[in-house]
């Protein structure tokens, strides 16, 4: 199993590539955690937010295979607590499905991308800057793993 995140960003601070990074490294070989950064795209006068967020949702379609389960995030999405979140890997996986998780930029994703994706999941009812978003899903999706693995690492 694959787990992608294509995130809408690139040269993030040092401490999000370091805490993203962190929980990558813990994850074992049979459920890695892949990053692909999208460029923003610019705004050029007269740019609509819809054009330039159409603009990113064709870089986020070529970096992602055709086979993966796509999830997008949004704080407008379905909450998962925990276990919850361990149990749809575990059915994932159970499945034989790669899953991209896809981050949007400043402006969030396009519609007709949203729309597409198998799930829209919350990380928080709070709007996260994109950076954080991602480090907030590398730890949930290995601490997903080791509530699978029967790891102590979550202790709920």
């Amino acid at each position: 199993m694959r787990l992608l995140v294509v995130a809408v960003g690139t040269r993030m601070p040092a401490w999000v590539t370091a805490g993203f990074d962190d929980y990558r490294a813990r994850m074992p070989h049979d459920a890695r955690i892949e990053l692909k950064e999208i460029k923003p795209e610019k705004r050029l006068a007269g740019m609509s937010v819809a054009r330039a967020l159409e603009r990113e949702a064709g870089r986020i379609e070529a970096a992602v295979s055709a086979g993966c389960l796509r999830v997008a995030l949004d704080e407008r999405g379905r909450s998962f607590d925990s276990a919850a979140l361990a149990r749809s890997l575990a059915q994932w996986r159970g499945a034989g499905r790669d899953v991209a998780f896809l981050i949007g930029g400043a402006d969030g994703l396009s519609a007709p991308l949203k729309s597409s994706a198998a799930m829209l999941l919350s990380l928080s009812p709070l709007t996260l800057p994109h950076g954080l978003a991602r480090v907030v899903l590398a730890e949930q999706l290995y601490r997903a793993h080791t509530m699978l693995i029967g790891h102590p690492y979550h202790r709920a």
